[in-house]
């Protein structure tokens, strides 16, 4: 025992003598470690890992759930509240409104439930006949209509819908269910605890939001407010409505609203428009607003600080672009709803679309900031689904539709979503779409928060395919080719919603772009940047280019050819034998003049897939809907970066 206790002593004089040697040997710090990297390398330690201070995946989520809160919703059948939409975003498995269960194939990381503010809680006196309701003669038609259910419900609620479109509800009823009676600060609390709930940060992000339904004879001026805070500041507050005396349709009045939120309370909030492809021309003005208000230096200014995205994407169709806008972009038509306004009272006109998309008002922004000394319309792009149900459903195989009366059954593609006799929208053109990408470092209400008001985020119409995007002055092909593209990009430029300024002499922007597709859904056809700039005329232009795709094609004149389509109509199904499972490159604009500005956003397209229509007509043994498309190419916008002289 004496021996070995000796030889152990001896073992530990050595090590601590040799351990001394080793410790003086290897003691580097960090500032030494970085004169030994070679210039080529980007990191600021040997693991590229540590230190690092930006997001490392996105975090996906949407901005935009209706429960059986708001009128509309409830009206229709929508017997899900606040709680259930909560469970069923974070991967729970729910019993839908029409008795089916549904689940997500895989849980969000993130929800904002966005009911309509004006009304809380009136649907549901409603449907209990409270004689708060029924000794008005609007409410108690509306209250008899929805009791006696099945068509005259259904019938009740566009009346409902029609009415409150239009400006005509009974103020007197509407004020027990507006900001001011106790009876809805009481729902609204609820609301609150509700988030509270839920919120779990690091697991699942609730955020605190509502929807603003501002309509100007039924055409829509939709925003969504989002908090950044809990309970301790938004339990300050009501949501902020329409309905006057307390609420307003006008925009200018939301910026007010929060411009005092953040005042009294000392927090933060945001808001984002969504389907001005229903506005009928107002959404995105260039010379006046709606109500004749010409737009000067003080609107700009307040649009673009409180309007840091738009919602570009969702069932109620797309918004990036139209055919009509961009003739020369065979991506444009889709998802397009162009009948009219929201409740189809009037009729579209080609003349309103300009007023109406994304692209259009990121290039009449260009314009404004020229004329006013800043550009409104410098948003980030977004998805969210405005769901109906509580169920923020986006997989085509898995949609649950817009309402409550379009959940899963035999009958839902043969009767119109809406008709009357200024045109037609049939129920199959309901887009299963859309969710957010958003590049926040930590799954909690403020770094997601922070990562909107960066516009560090991207549109899907309902993938989860992730996308990166940086423009700078010196991204080589090399730089993307390393499988942490991320590390260069930050460190050589800005990511998707920055700024690029001071060119350098003789020398375009760069811009790199990698994509992987959603590890369960389809394969990637091509990525492509989308141009838009304003010249030294003051005229806009816009031009899309191809950057990367999959296979072996080349294009010819001027346009490649498409991908292929594997979709098997009969079986609902599709094969990933075309396609790539990730594409990126480094591409330079070559059209670059310095003395434009400009703005780049990338576009990324899936190889066809079945839309969700399909699915019913092999599910339920279904006709083909007439006219409707058997294949469909899920995409992603990213947030554009912008160029200034």
């Amino acid at each position: 025992m004496k021996k070995l206790i000796s030889l152990i002593g001896f073992s530990a004089a050595f090590l601590i003598c040799a351990g001394g040697s080793i410790a003086q040997e290897f003691d580097t710090n960090e500032k030494q470690l970085a004169d030994v990297y070679s210039g080529k390398y980007t990191g600021k330690t040997y693991s590229p890992y540590a230190s690092r201070n930006f997001a490392s995946r996105p975090l996906w989520g949407e901005t935009h759930v209706h429960t059986a809160l708001s009128m509309d919703a409830g009206g229709f059948g929508n017997r899900l509240g606040v709680r259930e939409a909560y469970r069923f975003a974070r991967g729970e498995e729910v019993t839908a409104s029409s008795g089916q269960q549904v689940r997500l194939s895989r849980p969000l990381d993130w929800l904002v439930v966005a009911d309509h503010s004006d009304g809380l809680g009136f649907i549901t006196d409603i449907l209990a006949a409270s004689p708060l309701v029924t000794k008005y003669d609007q409410g108690k038609r509306w209250s008899e209509g929805f009791r006696a259910g099945g068509q005259s419900a259904v019938e009740s609620t566009l009346d409902l819908i029609t009415t409150f479109s239009q400006g005509k509800i009974n103020p007197e009823m509407m004020a027990n269910y507006s900001p001011g009676s106790e009876h809805y600060a009481t729902i609204w609390d609820d609301v609150v605890d509700a988030a509270e709930e839920y919120n779990e940060p690091g697991r699942f992000t609730a955020l605190i939001g509502f929807e603003w339904t501002s309509l100007v004879k039924g055409s829509n001026l939709h925003r969504n407010v989002i908090f950044r805070d809990g309970r301790d500041r938004v339990g300050q507050v009501v949501p902020y409505t329409t309905q006057a005396p307390v609420g307003s349709i006008d925009p200018l009045d939301l910026y007010k609203y929060l411009e005092n939120y953040e005042a009294t309370t000392g927090g933060s909030a945001q808001t984002l428009a969504h389907n001005g492809n229903l506005s009928n021309g107002i959404m995105f003005p260039v010379d006046a607003q709606y109500t004749g208000r010409k737009l000067d230096k003080f609107y700009v200014e307040q649009r673009a600080k409180w309007e840091r995205n738009y919602e570009v994407t969702q069932i109620k169709g797309d918004g990036e672009t139209h055919s009509f806008l961009s003739p020369g972009d065979e991506f444009a038509d889709y998802g397009t709803w162009d009948v009219g306004n929201l409740d189809l009272s009037e009729a579209k006109t080609n003349d309103m679309l300009a007023g109406e998309y994304a692209r259009e008002a990121l290039k009449n922004g260009l314009a404004l900031e020229a004329k006013l000394g800043t550009n409104p319309y410098k948003f980030g792009l977004q998805g969210a689904t405005d769901t109906h149900t509580s169920l923020a459903t986006t997989q085509e195989n898995n949609f649950f539709g817009k309402h409550s009366g379009y959940e899963p059954n035999p009958e839902r593609l043969t009767h119109p979503f809406m008709k009357n006799e200024n045109g037609e929208l049939f129920s199959w053109q309901q887009v299963a779409s859309g969710l957010t990408g958003v590049w926040a470092k930590d799954n909690t209400r403020e770094a997601i928060f922070d990562a909107m008001h960066r516009k560090e985020v991207y549109a899907t119409t309902g993938s989860r395919m992730t996308v990166r995007f940086f423009g700078g002055w010196e991204y080589t092909e090399k730089d993307v080719q390393s499988r942490e593209p991320a590390f260069v990009g930050y460190a050589k430029g800005v990511p998707m919603g920055g700024d690029l300024t001071n060119a350098p002499k003789d020398i375009a922007p760069s811009f790199m772009v990698l994509a992987l597709r959603d590890p369960i859904g389809a394969n990637l056809d091509r990525v492509q940047i989308i141009k838009g700039w304003l010249d030294a005329d003051g005229k806009t232009h816009e031009k899309v280019y191809d950057v990367a795709w999959s296979g072996d094609r080349k294009p010819g004149k001027g346009k490649l050819p498409p991908v292929g389509n594997t979709v098997d109509v009969a079986t609902a199904s599709w094969t990933n034998t075309i396609g790539a499972s990730e594409l990126g490159t480094v591409w330079t604009d070559p059209d670059f003049d310095p003395k434009e500005s400009a703005f780049y956003y990338a576009r990324v397209l899936e190889i066809p897939t079945p839309p969700w229509y399909l699915y019913d007509v092999f599910r339920f043994d279904l006709e083909m809907p007439k006219g409707a498309p058997t294949s469909q190419q899920d995409r992603a916008y990213t947030s554009p970066i912008w160029y200034t002289p």
